[in-house]
């Protein structure tokens, strides 16, 4: 099954009834069933939702997108217990040896380098830089002890961008890659949810203050398929048509586990085998490839 992605941009109310979302503009009404949505991005500051259609909508476990004044991804709603066993998973949770974390990081990082290599030779054909990441891939020890994915993402970002390109500054192509990574990150939010699981105790992240740090782990692998969307569009502005490219990433199509599936699915396939591998203690996770 795949989701749709929804953005409201206008001034509207939106409130629910029998399992329907209502959007009401200019005295007109649409309708939408809650079911269909996996992620409503409220863009604009000016709609008006109801707390019985937010209530619903967690229930449904859809993920909602709250924009800030500038219309860039400010926060989401989680609901406290996506699955009825939500108490028993993260108790299982709290006892990940830290063997299997490092174990699993690994194969993470790597998987991510050796996908920005192969972004780095799709988009620009250099060879050669993705010869060195694949290097770095190759090197990568348990919990990324010699922190391969720093010194790859300092390459790797410069030979995409430019060689004056920092994700420091501030600029179009750097809100274009938050806002991807935030699409990314409430789909990973939403299935580790659904799986009775804690965003907040991570693998590698471990931030106080971040309540997602395992979504900031697992969603590490993804991160160049958001990469390769803003490098086709780093000569548009950052306008409606960027944000649109990007919301739609999640219907691209890939395979994973010798299947084609959308990304969405795909996502969804990834994070229930790490938890699998997590509970088996084997260090294998699976790789998707673009198509």
């Amino acid at each position: 099954m795949s989701w749709r992605t929804v953005i409201v941009k206008n001034r509207c109310k939106l409130s629910y009834k029998n399992d329907y979302m209502l959007i009401t503009s200019d005295g007109n009404e649409k309708t939408l069933h809650i079911s269909e949505i996996g992620t409503l991005i409220i863009e604009n500051t000016a709609v008006n939702l109801t707390a019985y259609l937010l209530c619903e909508l967690s229930r449904y476990k859809v993920k909602v997108i709250f924009c800030d004044h500038q219309r860039n991804p400010y926060g989401e709603i989680i609901p406290y217990y996506g699955s009825h066993n939500a108490s028993k998973q993260m108790s299982k949770q709290s006892q990940w040896s830290q063997s299997t974390k490092n174990n699993l990081w690994k194969t993470i990082v790597a998987q991510k380098i050796i996908k920005q290599a192969q972004t780095i030779y799709r988009e620009t054909g250099n060879s050669s830089a993705c010869e060195a990441l694949m290097n770095f891939a190759a090197n990568v020890s348990p919990g990324d002890l010699t922190n391969r994915e720093a010194h790859a993402a300092k390459l790797y970002f410069k030979e995409l961008f430019g060689p004056k390109f920092s994700r420091d500054s501030s600029n179009d192509i750097n809100a274009a890659l938050n806002y991807g990574y935030a699409i990314l990150l409430s789909a990973f939010n939403r299935e580790i949810a659904a799986a009775g699981y804690s965003t907040t105790i991570g693998v590698n992240h471990c931030n106080e203050y971040n309540p997602f740090n395992l979504t900031c782990d697992l969603m590490e692998s993804f991160r160049p398929i958001v990469d390769s969307e803003v490098y086709k569009c780093r000569n548009f502005a950052f306008d409606d048509f960027f944000k649109s490219r990007l919301i739609e990433i999640l219907n691209h199509k890939v395979v994973i586990l010798g299947k084609e599936q959308f990304l969405s699915n795909a996502i969804s396939i990834y994070v229930k085998l790490f938890f699998r591998t997590m509970e088996t203690g084997d260090d294998e996770l699976p790789e998707y490839e673009l198509i």
